[in-house]
């Protein structure tokens, strides 16, 4: 097999990869299985599929950290949510963060991300679709990277990323843009809103994903407590 034939069946795995994964409705067994089974050729199989997100999101995470927050980057914490190999991690740590904390679903993605050493501490067997129990309010940036997708959790989990996310800090999430049509992704962001559960900052609609996929990149504020939100 050549170079070029060769890179066009790598190309067609992962495509056959991701797009198994985005049929399993959130079942948190089948994503289990199937992200132990995945975990160690998920970095070369995103490579191919030109899976830029983490860059992405990391970089969103130093411009806020730069523009709102009150204390030096090194001492920002941050939580990885649903960190996988820990690409997201690996970028936070290139951009000078020291405190980050990540958990995943999967065992055995959870221990290639703690293989970067880019982490104070991961954690894997966390469902994100239930309650964050050991986990509170204490990150200043909660990121949240590729989970809020087809095939994994609901919209309304942005509740429990607000949770664990101190009053004044932020969540950054990412969601591809057919799934945000399909999850009415906007229609739950504004009922949270009208809760003071939480207050869109910014959004890059449309921004680069994958081969084949746009991305909208949202930016959202914990408000403080007792007091309205604010826009």
């Amino acid at each position: 097999m050549n170079t070029v034939d060769k890179e066009t069946a790598l190309e067609h795995t992962a495509h056959k990869r991701i797009k198994e994964v985005l049929s399993l409705d959130g079942d948190a067994d089948r994503l289990t299985k199937f992200y132990r089974q995945w975990a160690s050729t998920y970095d070369l199989d995103v490579v191919q599929y030109r899976y830029c997100a983490p860059t992405i999101v990391a970089e969103l995470a130093a411009v806020v950290q730069m523009a709102y927050l009150d204390k030096e980057r090194a001492a920002t914490a941050i939580l990885d949510a649903g960190c996988g190999t820990g690409l997201v991690g690996v970028e936070l740590e290139r951009l000078g963060f020291r405190l980050i904390d990540g958990f995943d679903l999967s065992n055995e993605m959870a221990e290639k991300a703690r293989e970067t050493r880019v982490y104070r501490d991961v954690r894997g067997d966390v469902d994100l679709s239930l309650p964050l129990s050991g986990y509170s309010a204490s990150y200043d940036i909660t990121v949240c990277c590729g989970v809020l997708t087809l095939g994994h959790v609901q919209p309304d989990r942005l509740r429990e990323l607000a949770r664990v996310t101190r009053p004044k800090g932020f969540i950054i999430a990412n969601t591809r843009r057919s799934y945000a049509d399909a999850a009415c992704f906007a229609d739950e962001v504004k009922r949270l809103e009208d809760a003071g559960v939480l207050v869109l900052a910014q959004c890059l609609y449309d921004g680069r994903y994958v081969a084949e996929e746009d991305a909208h990149y949202w930016v959202f504020r914990i408000p403080e407590k007792g007091r309205s939100p604010e826009k």
